[in-house]
């Protein structure tokens, strides 16, 4: 009764009830929005590894090489024998081919060692005064003996037998090893002499070494075509033996038609830096993996103005003097351009039909939508203006999704790298080192007001003291132009630059020979960027790494107020 008398409190109930009905409405709306967002995100989204990472990312990521500090676009970009790969994209054609050589192992081998071999009472009583080297026993005693120098540092594989040195208690051996600081296994080869004595035990020790490549008698010298004719009495000098880059050909036309390739023209990438090569050569790699295909490619380089002294482009670089094409052929199925063509034009003239073509005239045509194609060349044109004719811009977009960067198949030239390991070797892989970015950058006061005072001689000097201990081997990677500005860090260190070892890279070096037949009996320049490349090898197997921004300078690293 009481509620049939009061109207107005009923209508206020059913509107409040309605209010929070629609209010209920809306916010369950708003759930079932947020989580199909969340869904939709969850299925799109890509973690940002290297593999799938965006191009301002991805380069800002790969520059950054152990805090490295050179100029951004003259630095080295990481590759595949400086990453740790995921276990689904390791490449699993890679496997270790050598077992590494630990203390265990030496312990077992020399178990199994027959009484024979054993020195007698009577050598110890002449006190051993001929070394027989071939005596597996001296062999144990120098592994262990390496292994305690160098074990923080490299990698043992294999060894050869050790040889007669120049005096009878001198072994020459020969090993191959890795560097720790990469993550590929390539293999590297020194040679030393080692001075062996026998221990109270009468068992072999080694009482000293000398240093890299001092074994001369271990060295296995590749003899060269007309070297005795030329000059009788010369040493041939070692050559890696391990490269094999020749260019691959396609055996038949039956083969070749049976083929299905990616075929990318010249595009704007040509002549830029090569952090910018790389990140478009990848993509265009990856692309050729994503479709199946053998990928087109042209070894001629256009090196940068920024890497030559001239300040201008220099085109007829080989992509071999820099990166490693042995490995690249075992990773990615390729055809290098000349012999491309020259078997498309040969089949041409000898066939009436023609070789299917898809031509792609921009970028825009997606991966995904030539997945299907079945033409024997898909030939991609990049005839656009500038930023449009750039490679990397057909793994843009959704496209980023499914074209995977093959980072593992690119790794930095053999040759260059040999250099690195010869420069650590000559330190005994015990050194430190100082990376002092100066040009242009300390002549902006404006970016970098304090990097030329904090870079000067003596700044480094009184910074390096409390870092460094004195008269430790320091090697100084830098852009630095004159050899003497160092100088003064010569009174508490024992001071290295890349120019102490021009003779590695001189006209009497492997390096200089090898590349000059890569080049057509022409020899090649040790241009900017194979030295910025060897200096930053270097710089990261130091033990003690300084830096020139966040180290020895508060100025920020991309100028004002970027840090």
């Amino acid at each position: 009764m009481k509620e049939a008398l009061n109207p107005s409190s009923n209508s206020t109930e059913a509107i409040g009830q309605k209010l929070i009905k629609q209010i209920s409405n809306v916010c369950f709306s708003v759930f079932v929005f947020v989580v199909l967002i969340i869904t939709v995100v969850a299925i799109t989204y890509q973690p940002p590894d290297p593999w799938l990472q965006s191009a301002p990312a991805f380069t800002k990521l790969f520059t950054e090489v152990e805090n490295a500090t050179f100029k951004d676009d003259s630095s080295v970009l990481k590759t595949g024998e400086d990453l740790v790969l995921p276990p689904a994209l390791a490449p699993s054609s890679s496997p270790n081919p050598n077992p590494v050589i630990t203390e265990a192992g030496i312990s077992r081998f020399e178990k199994n060692l027959t009484s024979n071999s054993t020195l007698s009472p009577s050598a110890c009583a002449e006190e051993l005064s001929v070394v027989n080297c071939s005596d597996p026993r001296v062999l144990i005693a120098i592994e262990r003996f390496n292994l305690r120098l160098f074990k923080k540092n490299i990698v043992f594989l294999e060894y050869s037998t050790p040889v007669n040195g120049s005096k009878p208690n001198q072994c020459d051996v020969a090993w191959k090893f890795r560097n720790r600081k990469e993550k590929s296994w390539r293999k590297y080869r020194d040679f030393r002499r080692f001075r062996i004595g026998v221990g109270d035990d009468c068992a072999y020790k080694v009482i000293g070494a000398s240093g890299w490549h001092s074994g001369a008698n271990a060295r296995r010298p590749k003899p060269r075509p007309n070297a005795a004719k030329r000059n009788p009495k010369a040493v041939a000098p070692l050559w890696d033996t391990d490269i094999n880059d020749t260019i691959p050909r396609i055996s038949s036309d039956a083969k070749f038609r049976r083929g299905k390739y990616l075929y990318y023209s010249r595009g704007g990438d040509y002549c830029k830096g090569m952090n910018h090569f790389m990140w478009s050569f990848l993509c265009a790699l990856g692309e050729a993996q994503y479709l199946n295909r053998t990928f087109v490619m042209d070894l001629s380089l256009c090196l940068a103005a920024q890497y030559n002294p001239s300040g201008k482009d220099q085109e007829g670089k080989d992509f071999r003097f820099y990166f490693d094409f042995e490995h690249l052929k075992e990773e990615a199925s390729i055809v290098e351009e000349r012999e491309f063509l020259k078997d498309w034009k040969r089949w041409d003239k000898t066939h009436k039909r023609k070789i299917p073509v898809r031509k792609v005239a921009s970028y825009k045509t997606t991966p995904m939508q030539l997945k299907k194609d079945r033409s024997t060349i898909i030939w991609r044109h990049f005839d656009a203006p500038e930023p449009e004719n750039y490679w990397f811009r057909v793994c843009e977009g959704q496209a980023a999704n499914y074209i995977h960067r093959p980072w593992h198949a690119l790794w930095k030239s053999k040759r260059l790298m040999n250099i690195v390991s010869e420069i650590s070797g000559r330190m005994d892989w015990d050194f430190d080192a100082v990376h002092v970015v100066r040009g242009e950058k300390a002549q902006n006061k404006q970016l970098w007001p304090r990097l030329d005072a904090d870079t000067s001689p003596e700044a480094i000097v009184s910074k390096l003291q409390g870092v460094i201990q004195p008269w430790r081997n320091l090697y100084v990677a830098t852009n630095e132009p004159f050899y003497n500005y160092f100088d003064k860090l010569r009174s508490h260190y024992k001071v290295h630059l890349l120019d102490d070892y021009k003779e590695l890279w001189g006209n009497t070096s492997d390096w200089y020979n090898e590349t000059m037949a890569l080049n057509g009996g022409r020899p090649v320049d040790f241009d900017g960027y194979m030295r910025v490349e060897v200096d930053t090898e270097v710089l990261v197997r130091a033990k003690t790494r300084v830096e020139t921004f966040y180290n020895l300078t508060s100025d920020c690293k991309d100028g004002v107020n970027t840090c």
